[in-house]
């Protein structure tokens, strides 16, 4: 069977509920995040997944997804990665969305970027670094890690353009798997959270 990457986003921090971009800021989970990791992580320990145990797991060492990780049941099989780090979003940290179109209408960052933060090639390329690791080996990987970077992920495992991800929202401890259809690379799961219901 062909690799498949199993996304995991982080749990609900107090700027992702209030919709201010975390990139590099260390902040923990809420009480909120830890309860949906751990539900994350029971679903992940029953069928079909049954624990995911020949599945490699890796986190960004950022403290909200590796949290979420340790929740979840993982944090033992763990291994910390920095590609896996959130969008660096530069001088746009801590802003929400309202606030830099204030000073900027109609920016969007999938298209315009940010001042002083990574660039789209820069995130495109760590995207691509995660792809062809998954892709290298005959088995499963699943990773822990923050809604941009795991949209970028998801963008170029299609093969699309960072761009793609404007277009494909990702809630908080949210389930993801990409896969194949008919031998090219498709969204198998998307977005789902139906062990927070």
């Amino acid at each position: 069977m062909a690799p498949r990457i199993l996304l995991a986003r982080h749990g609900q921090t107090e700027w992702s509920l209030s919709g201010k971009h975390t990139g590099r800021t260390d902040i923990p989970l809420l009480d909120e995040g830890r309860r949906g990791a751990k539900l994350l992580g029971e679903r992940l320990h029953r069928a079909p997944w049954d624990g995911l145990p020949d599945t490699e797991v890796r986190t960004s060492p950022l403290v909200r997804a590796h949290e979420t990780c340790e929740l979840a049941g993982f944090g033992g099989r763990a291994t910390a990665w920095d590609a896996l780090m959130e969008w660096d979003y530069g001088a746009y940290e801590g802003m929400t969305p309202a606030e830099i179109k204030a000073e900027r209408p109609g920016w969007l960052i999938w298209r315009d970027g940010v001042p002083g933060g990574e660039t789209l090639a820069e995130v495109s390329a760590r995207a691509d670094e995660v792809v062809e690791w998954a892709r290298s080996a005959d088995r499963d990987v699943l990773v822990f890690a923050h809604g941009h970077i795991l949209r970028s992920i998801a963008a170029r495992w299609m093969g699309e353009d960072l761009f793609f991800g404007s277009r494909i929202r990702l809630d908080p401890t949210s389930l993801s798997v990409l896969g194949w259809a008919y031998g090219a690379p498709a969204l198998e799961r998307w977005n789902d959270t139906g062990h927070l219901a």
